[in-house]
């Protein structure tokens, strides 16, 4: 999927609520590298009848986005997640010159576990 990679990611969540033909389209178009005409020749339509399913397939990720805002939650997790982890290094280290707090270590060491554990 690499022709928009806004469309992928915005159909890896909202895919399923796309019709399964807008699905099948967006698949063969950004999955399977297929060319307009070849999508056509393979569903026995227009070229611009897939072009057009595709289009509207697109808006409504677009819309789905805009309306739910789960990509844009995902990515204000994710960025907690990565400052959690800067953050946490950050302590590990002043406390390797410093304090050498075993509680602290242990503390910064869960803490990573859980962030990669949420991340995955």
């Amino acid at each position: 999927m690499a022709k928009n990679l806004d469309v992928t990611l915005l159909f890896d969540i909202y895919g399923e609520m796309l019709t399964e033909k807008q699905r099948d389209f967006i698949v063969y178009y950004y999955e399977d590298d297929l060319s307009l005409s070849e999508i056509a020749q393979n569903e026995g339509i227009t070229r611009q009848g897939v072009r057009d399913a595709i289009k509207r397939a697109e808006t409504q990720l677009f819309l789905f986005e805009e309306k739910l805002g789960l990509k844009r939650r995902f990515d204000e997790l994710k960025s907690g997640l990565d400052e959690i982890n800067r953050m946490t290094e950050i302590i590990n280290e002043v406390n390797m010159k410093t304090i050498l707090s075993r509680e602290i270590n242990d503390a910064t060491t869960r803490i990573g576990v859980i962030v990669k554990m949420i991340s995955e």
